[in-house]
């Protein structure tokens, strides 16, 4: 049972006049009613130079076309400790190109999102695509009213299925009751009644039901045609009364002005319930097959009454088998015959009605606030639960599981072809003139073999031998080092690689020849690995040192003690114990005077051999490193800001934030995973998912670097956007950190006895950074034992072209 919590609900309410300001006023009732120990409030959205007289249950308001007063209401909702922000999504409500206003609030909030789709484009424009990933990306769960919002939303937008949740817009709960008292009540006792109901404007399709209203005449001579709403409050600012005139104009045409009647009233709930009643059969005439809910039907539809609609999307799935009747778009003949079929054939209406009614049990308002407080309370389940630290931030329990993407390969199969893996792309298309390099391929090798060592779905077997391929090509017995630049027309560009290189291909051969699903190439991975070894006892390199050591504690986990490798494996963990030691002071805890890409293998390596040679020192060094690595690249908003490459090389200075590159975030998720193998502090846990966060759009920007459907990942973050190119480099760093949190929040939840499979969400926790010190956890969590680390993304300095 979800504990007592503070949820605040985003979005239109009454008296502002629309569907959704009635959808949110009835959602707030419904949340107070079934549980009366949340405490539940609105912030109420006004339109431009608007301004209403809200009930109590309004605590915030915000202006749709001003940027502060979003910015302001993100500021108090976090300072007010709301726990769960229900937002209320339609186009229309919201501030800039598309609503991007809301994006300001989303992105500063330190609290889950529960967001409520109500409409989901299936052809959006670029700029409605746009800001509705970067909605679906600060969002922890996505709540849609049918099944073809969740069809689109998976097929169009990216999203895991297991991030929706399919909620059916509420209804009152009210007895099935006839028709004559309400007719009394309103003075149609001696009339056949047809409603529709609804804000008026133009796509409605009144004036498919007047056109018909003739021949419904010749079969039914009582019928009128009772036309309820207002009209819409924007068409009314920008027309006036043009449209309901018009109508009124065409009824009087067509000699049915006393057969047509137009309320243009914006009733209460009360009123429009008894209007219900009062009809004999409900129309929905709409023109356009893209609505993805309507209020009006499904009151109509829950209050028992013979439905006439238009097959658009929620009608075919409300009035499938026999519960309504569906008619063609715009298609006068068809509607006339099926009402005139309907007002004629009590029989059949009743049974049609009786039908709805019985099947609409489920989505009464006390149901719905059930099944929004289940979709709260998976998030605390699937998003770790927030945790009030001592000096009143957040942090988040590592005993939780974490919600997460799927692996998402397409884009990187985009960048491959039949010698191996281009290093760049323009966009996302891979650009052929900068050719290959054995860094990616390696990478790329890395990622087959990860994959090959975990649940995930394998890569082809295909792809995995032509990586495989490059490496051997690469290889110079000449000079016994790995080449690295290829053109496009596969010439080598140089006879010799650099250091960094060579070490992160001695890496993907120990993984190769640890994890490969093929039994000879194990053999030539292990063979190659050995033989290509020894010379990097003259390298000067440490982030060649730490890449060989890494590959290093997965070749000796599979060959045992070997003479070269273990004395070279003590060799290089001496050198950098070394130099931090001649390099630390209490302000600057690392084993350079400088900073530069790929930063957080250093400590990785160390605490991996200390712990595989049982060795305190070579671990303690790496976990204090990392703790103050840690500390420097957390920005003061807390969140994860890697090292800029514009500060690489500078003495002992303070890092600039740009341009900081996806490697920086990968290598950070592996050595925090390490550390936590070798120290079960669960800020360890934190801290990596606060680096993969910063993928996820959880950076000093606000802005997610991903692509959801493709897998695709932009090559940085400049200081006002992120690199629109998806290179191999920033790719792989993506799909090989994914793929480590997956593991080891897999493992966890084994541990745990939760279950085994990993549900395909985002991580969007919104936590906090820790502030990692050496005085041990700010918080004190149960910590599971800590998995046996997965390949990690294995990178270099970027080589990025900029757009």
């Amino acid at each position: 049972m979800m504990p007592s919590q503070r949820i605040a609900i985003i979005g239109n309410y009454l008296p502002r006049r629309c569907g959704i300001a009635t959808f949110t006023h009835d959602l707030h009732k419904a949340f107070t009613a079934a549980r009366p120990d949340v405490a539940t409030s609105v912030v109420a959205m006004n339109d431009a130079g608007r301004s209403y007289d809200y009930p109590d249950a309004v605590t915030l308001q915000i202006r749709e076309d001003d940027v502060d007063s979003y910015i302001a209401a993100a500021a108090q909702l976090n300072a007010t400790g709301i726990d769960v922000v229900s937002l209320q999504h339609e186009y229309g409500i919201f501030g800039g190109d598309a609503g991007a206003h809301i994006i300001e609030l989303l992105k500063r909030l330190t609290m889950p999102v529960v967001t409520t789709l109500h409409t989901v484009l299936p052809k959006p424009s670029p700029v409605q695509r746009t800001v509705m990933l970067k909605i679906i990306d600060h969002s922890t769960r996505l709540v849609v009213m049918s099944n073809k919002g969740n069809e689109i939303l998976q097929s169009v937008y990216g999203v895991p299925e297991c991030k929706i949740d399919i909620i059916p817009h509420g209804i009152p709960d009210v007895p099935l009751r006839g028709s004559r008292e309400a007719k009394e009540r309103f003075g149609f006792a001696d009339r056949t009644v047809i409603l529709t109901f609804g804000l008026l404007s133009p796509g409605k399709g009144i004036e498919t039901v007047i056109e018909s209203m003739p021949d419904i005449l010749q079969s039914c001579p009582d019928a009128v045609y009772v036309v309820l709403g207002a009209t819409h409050p924007h068409l009314l600012q920008q027309q006036g009364e043009t449209y309901r005139e018009a109508l009124t104009v065409r009824t009087k045409t067509l000699g049915i002005e006393n057969n047509v009647v137009f309320i243009n009233q914006f009733v209460d709930q009360p009123t429009l319930l008894d209007y219900i009643s009062m009809c004999d059969v409900y129309v929905t005439p709409y023109l356009n097959e893209a609505q993805m809910t309507s209020g009006t039907l499904a009151y109509s539809f829950g209050l028992g009454k013979a439905v006439v609609s238009t097959p658009y999307w929620h009608a075919k799935e409300l009035l499938a088998e026999g519960r309504g009747i569906l008619v063609p778009f715009n298609d006068v003949a068809a509607m006339n015959s099926h009402i005139a079929g309907l007002l004629t054939d009590h029989e059949r209406r009743r049974t049609i009605g009786a039908r709805a009614y019985l099947a609409s049990r489920s989505m009464i308002w006390s149901q719905t606030a059930i099944r929004y407080f289940e979709s709260f309370e998976k998030d605390r389940d699937v998003v770790d639960v927030p945790i009030r630290l001592p000096d009143g931030r957040r942090a988040w329990s590592a005993a939780a599981r974490v919600a997460l993407p799927d692996v998402k390969i397409s884009h990187f199969l985009s960048l491959c072809d039949d010698v191996g893996m281009l290093q760049h792309s323009v966009f996302s298309v891979a650009d052929r003139s900068h050719g290959y390099c054995v860094d990616d391929n390696a990478r790329a090798l890395l990622l087959a073999s990860t994959l090959a060592n975990s649940t995930e779905q394998k890569l082809p077997d295909v792809l995995t031998a032509r990586f495989a391929a490059f490496v051997q090509h690469a290889w110079n017995p000449d000079t016994r080092r790995f080449r690295n630049f290829m053109g496009y027309d596969r010439r080598w560009l140089e006879d010799t690689g650099s250091e960094d290189s060579h070490g992160r291909t001695l890496w993907a051969l120990a993984e190769c020849a640890r994890h490969d699903m093929d039994v000879s190439r194990r053999h030539w991975a292990a063979t190659l690995f050995k033989t290509a070894l020894p010379v990097v006892a003259t390298f000067s390199s440490p982030r060649a040192w730490a890449f060989t050591l890494l590959g290093l504690d997965t070749f000796c986990r599979l060959n045992g003690p070997h003479r070269v490798a273990d004395q070279l494996r003590q060799d290089l963990a001496d050198r950098l114990l070394a130099m931090m030691l001649a390099t630390e002071t209490n302000d600057w805890v690392w084993f350079e005077d400088l900073l530069a890409y790929d930063n957080a293998r250093l400590p990785q390596a160390m605490i991996q051999t200390g712990m595989a040679l049982k060795d305190r020192s070579y671990v303690e060094a790496g976990l204090r490193s990392l703790r103050w690595l840690i500390k420097v690249q957390t920005s003061p908003s807390e969140c994860f800001s890697p090292v800029g490459t514009t500060s690489f090389g500078r003495l002992r200075a303070r890092p600039d934030a740009f341009d900081q590159q996806p490697v920086e975030a990968a290598a950070m998720v592996s050595a925090c995973y390490a550390a936590l193998a070798a120290d079960a502090n669960p800020d360890w846990t934190v801290a990596a998912q606060q680096a993969f966060d910063w993928f996820r759009g959880r950076n000093i920007l606000g802005v997610n670097l991903i692509d959801p459907m493709t897998g695709g990942c932009s090559d940085g973050l400049h200081p006002d956007r992120a690199n629109a190119n998806q290179g191999a480099e920033s790719t792989l760093s993506y799909l090989l950190a994914l793929v480590e949190v997956r593991h080891y929040t897999r493992i966890t939840a084994r541990d745990q006895g939760m279950a085994a499979t990993i549900p395909a969400r985002r991580i969007d926790q919104r936590a906090t950074a820790p502030r990692m010190t050496s005085g041990g956890p700010l918080v004190s969590i149960p910590v599971p034992k800590p998995p046996e680390p997965l390949s990690a993304a294995r990178s270099s300095q970027g080589r990025r072209q900029t757009l």
